[in-house]
């Protein structure tokens, strides 16, 4: 039997004296299970003990890990976002409202735009004024498309506006110039009296933008510009001294600009070496240029080209993309013990700002494009690096899924008129609780799911603490054909009710469509609740969150 004990945070350890009770019911639940098991038949449900100490106060997960990501690629912006005001599809000034509507239910908390590769080949004046004299271009990063720009920086800020979210920009290091940066930022964000601003105002929009968040290049060691880390360092501290946000209450303090630095794409030497010397420079000169967070890419591929395919798969390709998701676990543990040398106060955020599936474009579509279908594997796969953001809270304080809509790992996916909401969407949407609550810590034995050479652990979860109160539990059942109880102790309080969600399907590789869009949908869910135990019966390949009260 494999024991697996759920990471807290580090800091929490000077608390051991007032975890004692914790420990022992802990001990407890292990010992219990073990014994259980070794007389357990195979047609039975197991058991599985977690125990929760709601004592215990955690970092906070800050809702920017469930931010999103929406680039000039494919269908992700036009048809998925733009239409046009004059489209018969119902918009507001363009923008889909089915899309907003469906996206203002997972209190989106960011929004990255305009890339990835693309935001290193945009310049923001062409996608600025009236539409019908705007740069008519190409897009050479996917699929050398024309690219209108008919959705440029003002339809940007109404559709963030519209979903009620918050921008976070990513400016062209690669081609671009700090002057050009620099004046986009002001464009944005300056008070009427400047030339930049009056344009502003002179295009429709009078009162500066706020702007949250600034990511200083993508990829700059790749599609960004091939720069070495010593070069990249020579360009972030320009830009990062030059690219300045005007508007009044985001230039100092907690509300200030939060500047967002090109990090690793992986966890080999090369990615480690350029993380250390990012960090190394920061350290020596951090009162001379601005950086709050570090960068960090990371696709679920288990070889490139991606060639696994998104529908028609089975339990051996299931457990092979799983345990190659898991691996973020050490990616992030890896490049935050390099981040901690440098910066032990966890000043600097880890923004893993791209991760989620990468499988073989489907067939038909357009080269470039990179259209997948979404699957109940991939909502598993979601709820797996959220439970691991959760419990690096402490350093990872932003992450956003790549895509938002028809690419990737989409959370919507249009055809026209039409819209389904897919698995992934349906997690995100379930783990809204989870927004800036507080991480709770779980101790608990996996289990093991094993599929030929491949052992994964068996269940999944994750707690957390809402501001009203309300304990929170996400648990994802990793084997596909065999459920599990789970009796969750909680130390400390008394519960009286137990209900949420569980989202599951027919099989791995079930997808919504536009003619069955509800194949993998959540249903409600109540457990059992008796003095300090709630217990559920997990389903096969599911993923389920209870709100406990």
């Amino acid at each position: 039997m494999r024991e697996c004990i759920i990471r807290t945070h580090e800091n929490r350890v000077r608390h051991n004296k007032s975890l004692s009770r914790f420990a022992l019911i802990a001990i407890v639940a292990i010992v219990g299970l073990a014994l259980a098991a070794s007389g357990q038949s195979q047609t039975t449900t197991e058991r599985l003990q977690i125990a929760v100490n709601t004592s215990a106060a955690g970092a906070t997960i800050n809702r920017n890990i469930f931010g999103q990501f929406a680039e000039h690629l494919g269908h992700g912006i036009y048809e998925g976002i733009w239409v046009g005001r004059d489209s018969p599809i119902p918009n507001t000034r363009g923008i889909r409202n089915d899309v907003v509507a469906a996206l203002k239910a997972l209190k989106v908390p960011n929004v990255r735009w305009p890339g990835g590769c693309f935001a290193d080949e945009y310049h923001w004046r062409k996608g600025i004024g009236p539409v019908e004299k705007r740069a008519i271009t190409l897009n050479p990063n996917w699929g050398g498309v024309v690219e209108p720009n008919t959705f440029g920086t003002h339809e940007f800020m109404d559709f963030i506006e519209q979903i009620g979210s918050q921008p976070f920009i990513s400016i062209n290091v690669g081609s671009g110039t700090p002057q050009e940066a620099a004046e986009w930022l002001e464009y944005l964000t300056a008070a009427p009296a400047t030339t930049l601003a009056k344009e502003r105002a002179a295009n429709g929009h009078a009162a500066p933008y706020t702007m949250p968040y600034l990511g200083i290049g993508n990829e700059s060691w790749d599609c960004g510009g091939n720069m070495t880390p010593e070069y990249y360092l020579s360009q972030l501290k320009i830009y990062s001294r030059f690219v300045r946000n005007f508007y009044p209450e985001q230039q100092q303090g907690d509300n200030r600009m939060l500047k967002i630095a090109v990090g690793p794409g992986g966890g080999g030497t090369r990615w480690t070496e350029w993380t250390e010397a990012i960090m190394k420079a920061w350290q020596g000169h951090q009162w001379s240029w601005d950086m709050d967070g570090l960068s960090l890419h990371n696709y679920t591929v288990v070889r490139w080209p991606a060639a696994y395919a998104s529908v028609g798969f089975g339990e051996k390709e299931y457990s092979e993309i799983l345990k190659s998701t898991l691996e973020m676990d050490d990616l992030v543990t890896r490049h935050s013990a390099i981040m901690d040398k440098y910066d032990p106060k966890k000043q600097i955020a880890l923004v893993v700002d791209e991760w989620g599936a990468w499988y073989a474009p489907l067939p038909g579509s357009t080269q470039g494009f990179l259209v997948q279908q979404n699957s109940l594997r991939d909502a598993i796969l979601a709820s797996l690096n959220l439970n691991i953001f959760a419990r690096h809270a402490d350093r990872v304080r932003m992450a956003n899924i790549a895509q938002m809509i028809n690419v990737l790992q989409a959370m919507i996916m249009t055809d026209k008129e039409k819209l389904v909401l897919t698995p992934t969407y349906h997690v995100f949407r379930m783990y809204v609780p989870f927004q800036d609550a507080t991480f709770v810590p779980l101790m608990f034995n996996a289990g093991t799911y094993t599929h030929g050479d491949i052992a994964l652990p068996r269940v999944d979860a994750i707690a957390a603490k809402d501001a009203a109160g309300t304990l929170w539990l996400a648990a994802t059942n990793l084997h596909p054909t065999r459920s599990v109880e789970i009796a969750a102790r909680l130390a400390g309080i008394s519960a009286k009710a137990a209900a949420g969600e569980v989202l599951t399907a027919p099989a791995v590789d079930s997808v919504n469509t536009f003619d069955a869009p509800k194949t993998v949908v959540p249903k409600p869910v109540t457990a059992k609740v008796q003095g300090d135990q709630v217990t559920l019966t997990l389903e096969p390949k599911s993923v389920t969150v209870l709100s406990i009260r």
